[in-house]
């Protein structure tokens, strides 16, 4: 199947290379083409340019984008899209006066996840899931990462991964395919069970869960809850090094409420990514300049707790590359919708749209290592897109918070 768009108002994110991702001052550029055609072949970008440099390309659907704006579709690189039910009452509680760690103390928050998950079948997670990922997907999402987590057993955490795996190889109810990574996270808390044994459960995590995960190749990442109350720096690299040694490189929560040197612990582990930052020192500022690890933002998430926002402006301006993602997940940021955390990120984090937009989308595909599959139009990526009408620019997106002005997206090639 070939396509051509001609006379798109605005061609977004056009980058010829995309081997490293952005940081300081390149995060405030976003290249673009105004009055551009776009040429897809077999679901991939084949040719682009200004319609003055236009020739005649063969393709079987020709579409006239006059009017019309295209990007590359958005990347999350941190959710919890496979999980059981919602947690409304913990959100009343919250509303109550209770804090976060409050409710969790009383057994709710992911400990109440995990009691709700183990009751399900996996038909019944990845019904669920499936139906997630078509929202997901309709609002612009076209790459995303899924952790376990709300498992916390050997039998639930594999239960997980496996609807992770059926969601990659099946789709969206609508049958789009898109790039998916699993990520394991059996050490997201300490089941009650171990409450007087954290080691046995740690244990449990490196014996039992990683080699079926490894065997079965159910993951390419592995994550660790870094925080007061959940695991420590120590138990956090222990945890990461057994992921390493079964292939699994790490992403790991960090900073959310308080720094405990995790940051830097993780990226001299080599962490792909370290994700939340809401509370950052001096020294997770060092750590994290210049180097390879991506900086990953949840703004979503400090919004429905009342936290404080990751200071991205001031990483970037320290030459740290930032993502933004949404945390998705059924207690701390019950939505997927990265056009929410695009705004928030305006809004909230006074992020210009442009540094905004590289952080959802060439920067989350590189905190996922899918550089060269999507996050840019580049010649031989993924027709991975998002087609908006009626709006002036970029800025039209975080601006009309909480309004659809995604025209429509397309995977591969094709529309959903």
């Amino acid at each position: 199947m070939s396509i051509l768009f001609t006379n798109i108002k605005e061609l977004v994110q056009v980058r010829e290379r995309t081997n490293q991702p952005l940081r300081g001052h390149q995060m405030d550029e976003l290249p673009s083409i105004k009055n551009a055609y776009l040429w897809i072949e077999d679901g991939r970008i084949k040719d682009y340019g200004s319609m003055e440099d236009f020739h005649s390309h063969p393709a079987e659907e020709v579409y006239d984008c006059t009017g019309k704006i295209i990007t590359p579709g958005y990347v999350d690189s941190h959710t919890h899209l496979v999980f059981a039910g919602t947690r409304e009452k913990e959100f009343e509680d919250r509303i109550h006066g209770l804090t976060y760690e409050e409710v969790a103390a009383r057994g709710g928050g992911i400990l109440n996840s995990a009691a709700a998950l183990e009751n399900m079948t996996e038909d019944q997670l990845f019904d669920q899931a499936r139906l997630r990922l078509d929202e997901v997907v309709a609002q612009g999402t076209t790459a995303i990462e899924i952790k376990s987590g709300y498992g916390l057993s050997v039998e639930s955490e594999l239960k997980i991964l496996k609807v992770v795996s059926r969601l990659r190889k099946s789709g969206t109810n609508n049958h789009h395919i898109i790039p998916i990574k699993a990520t394991f996270l059996g050490a997201h808390a300490v089941p009650l069970k171990f409450k007087n044994d954290r080691e046995a459960y740690i244990q449990l995590i490196i014996q039992e869960m990683l080699p079926v995960i490894a065997q079965e190749k159910l993951a390419e990442y592995i994550d660790v809850f870094c925080e007061k109350n959940y695991f420590t720096v120590a138990e956090m690299l222990r945890i990461i090094e057994a992921g390493s040694a079964c292939g699994l490189k790490a992403k790991v929560h960090v900073n959310q409420f308080t720094s405990l040197g995790s940051i830097d612990a993780a990226v001299k582990a080599g962490a792909v990514s370290v994700d939340h930052l809401e509370v950052m020192e001096s020294a997770d500022f060092d750590a994290l300049s210049g180097a390879k690890t991506i900086a990953t933002a949840l703004p979503s998430c400090s919004f429905f707790l009342g936290l404080d926002y990751a200071p991205a402006n001031e990483m970037i301006d320290r030459d740290i590359a930032v993502a933004l993602a949404s945390d998705y997940n059924p207690g701390s940021t019950p939505s997927g919708n990265l056009n929410f955390v695009f705004s928030l990120a305006c809004i909230k984090m006074k992020m210009t749209p442009q540094r905004a937009f590289n952080a959802l989308t060439i920067n989350a595909a590189h905190a996922l290592e899918f550089q060269d599959e999507v996050g840019s139009i580049t010649k031989g990526k993924r027709a991975n897109l998002m087609i908006f009408k009626n709006i002036e620019s970029i800025a039209a997106i975080p601006y009309n918070f909480g309004q659809v002005v995604i025209d429509r997206v397309m995977v591969d090639g094709r529309f959903i």
